[in-house]
Order: structure tokens, then sequence, then C-alpha cells
């Protein structure tokens, strides 16, 4: 089976929980990672701290986020382990393949993610269309840019 583009590496974890000031006392003040943006959406009920470890294009991305409202969909809290994410160097290339295979995707296609990259989501369960999925873990795949492409292809 020849596919048409590559998984480079992990680009990021996603943890959930109600309250991501907890999960920033752990991660960034206790831990020691950086702290280096935030990200906000409701209509994907999503409130984050974007911290990060290592350096240039091998860093990775770690996302602590609480729901906008606990009691919407999607639960960005539950399971605490959101989702991964990896890197793809042809992100349109395998989101093509990916589907013709039979993978669900999420709803919503390519779009810009909270890093400003362009991603997707296989969807955790699979569904009588599109069978093949994370088996449980959502999985983000993110269009790696030339510099980790060059670092980690």
């Amino acid at each position: 089976m020849t596919r048409p583009f590559r998984i480079l590496g992990l680009q990021q974890i996603a943890v959930g929980a109600t309250d991501k000031e907890r999960l920033r006392k752990l991660w960034v003040d206790i831990l020691g990672l950086s702290l280096t943006g935030t990200f906000r959406n409701p209509s994907e009920n999503v409130d984050e701290y974007i911290a990060t470890v290592g350096r240039g294009p091998t860093r990775v991305e770690v996302d602590l986020m609480e729901p906008v409202d606990p009691a919407k969909k999607p639960a960005v809290h539950d399971p605490a382990l959101n989702h991964v994410g990896l890197w793809v160097d042809d992100l349109k290339a395998a989101f093509d393949w990916l589907g013709a295979q039979g993978v669900r995707f999420a709803p919503g296609g390519i779009r810009k993610g909270a890093g400003g990259f362009d991603v997707c989501f296989v969807h955790p369960k699979g569904s009588a269309e599109a069978p093949l999925s994370g088996e449980g873990v959502l999985i983000e795949l993110v269009q790696a840019p030339p510099d980790v492409i060059s670092a980690l292809g």
C-alpha cells in the first residue's frame, strides 16, 4: 500500500479538565513547560493555554484545555487525555487518501487549528460509512511547516 504522505512525529498532546488553571499550575508552574499562548473557540467548546516543551522544529505542544461550557459537546475534559496531534508532511493528501480508505473524520474537515497550522481530526469512533477510527482516541493531523518537514523528514 503506497500512501501519499508521511507522519513525521508528535506535534502535540491535549489534556482537558474542568479547570485549566489547575492544569497550568502542574504543567507550567511545577513541571516547567513554557506558556506560549492561549486559544478560545466557543463553537468548539474550548478555552486553553498552549504550553510547549523542547525547542525549534521538534518542540511539542501541550494544550491545557477546559470547556467553555461543561454541559456542552464536545466535552474537551472527558476523557482527560483529549487528543494527540501528529505532524503530517501533506495534510490534504492524507485527508483525501485516509477518507478513501474508510477513515472517519470529525466534522469540520481541514481548518486552521489553535497553533495556526491547518488541521483535521480522525474521529474516535467509526461509523457504518467510515468504519476506521481512533478507536476511542481523537487524533489531530497537523500540516507540518517546512522547518519541521526538514528536521523530521
